[in-house]
């Protein structure tokens, strides 16, 4: 399914995003190194064994990516202009590689651009859980839409 346009938003729609994804220790380390991020938390098994975790935590940031990442294909695909920002991020329980992660998104707010004409503003929760039901990640994001064209 391709974006919706700005005017295809309602307030209160929910989207139960089909599409599920198992993440790995590859990802973890891939994502750490790519952003310079050396938290031993995230890359050194060693240290990780002796933390309250007993392994190591998938990296926050990469974990509030593929949570949005996995709505894309039912809410903003080839419709995003930008992302605006995003607030209220939290990460209530861990992940681990080997957990599965899939996400639920609300249209909590709308609004026309009033500095571009032909664009919105849509304001998602975005919710990620995983296997079990538990939410590992939560945010709200706005991001600019096109409106239908003309």
């Amino acid at each position: 399914m391709a974006g919706l346009f700005f005017e295809e938003f309602e307030i209160g729609r929910r989207f139960t995003h089909e599409i599920r994804r198992t993440v790995t220790d590859m990802d973890n380390m891939l994502f750490s190194s790519l952003t310079f991020n050396p938290a031993a938390l995230h890359i050194d098994h060693a240290y990780a064994a002796t933390t309250e975790f007993g392994r190591p935590l998938m990296n926050s940031l990469f974990t509030l990516g593929l949570v949005i990442g996995l709505s894309v294909q039912d809410t903003t695909f080839g419709t995003t202009v930008a992302n605006l920002g995003m607030t209220e991020t939290n990460f209530p329980k861990p992940v681990f590689a080997g957990d599965t992660i899939r996400a639920e998104t609300t249209v909590v707010a709308l609004r026309p651009s009033t500095s571009r004409p032909g664009q919105g503003i849509v304001t998602f929760e975005h919710i990620g859980l995983n296997q079990r039901d538990e939410i590992v990640c939560k945010t709200t994001r706005a991001a600019l839409m096109l409106a239908r064209p003309a």
